[in-house]
């Protein structure tokens, strides 16, 4: 399975509690951590809801 790379570039500050819960629940905490996930469609629909706080690169 393909692996992803998700990397915070934005704040979380001001944004809905669903938002700052797809964060956390993608193990991202502060700005400019980058975790690795599976590319999962769970994980891509998770991402897709939050990308304008977020990059993804394909490993």
């Amino acid at each position: 399975m393909k692996k992803i790379k998700i990397t915070q570039v934005r704040s979380a500050i001001d944004k809905p509690l669903r938002q700052k819960r797809s964060l956390e629940a993608l193990g991202l905490r502060k700005m400019h951590q980058t975790v690795e996930h599976e590319a999962t469609p769970q994980i891509l629909g998770i991402v897709n809801a939050i990308s304008h706080l977020v990059t993804v690169e394909e490993i």
